[in-house]
């Protein structure tokens, strides 16, 4: 058995991310490791450093809550 490698640039990693937050604002990390096939220490990566870029914000509880963008 083998996995298939999918390379793609931090550029294109962020704009899933933020594609995906702008469709469903209560999108999670999970939902986008999976349904995006991102890895999920880089959605965690990229979320850290959109949140202190202010590109995105938490809106509400952690469990609750839903994403922002911020433009």
């Amino acid at each position: 058995m083998f996995s298939v490698v999918l390379h793609r640039t931090v550029e294109e990693t962020v704009e899933i991310i933020l594609n995906a937050m702008k469709s469903n604002p209560k999108i999670t990390s999970i939902e986008l490791q999976e349904r995006k096939g991102l890895i999920m220490r880089g959605v965690e990566y990229q979320i850290s450093k959109l949140k202190k870029e202010k590109k995105i914000m938490r809106v509400g509880s952690t469990k609750d809550g839903e994403w922002k963008v911020l433009n």
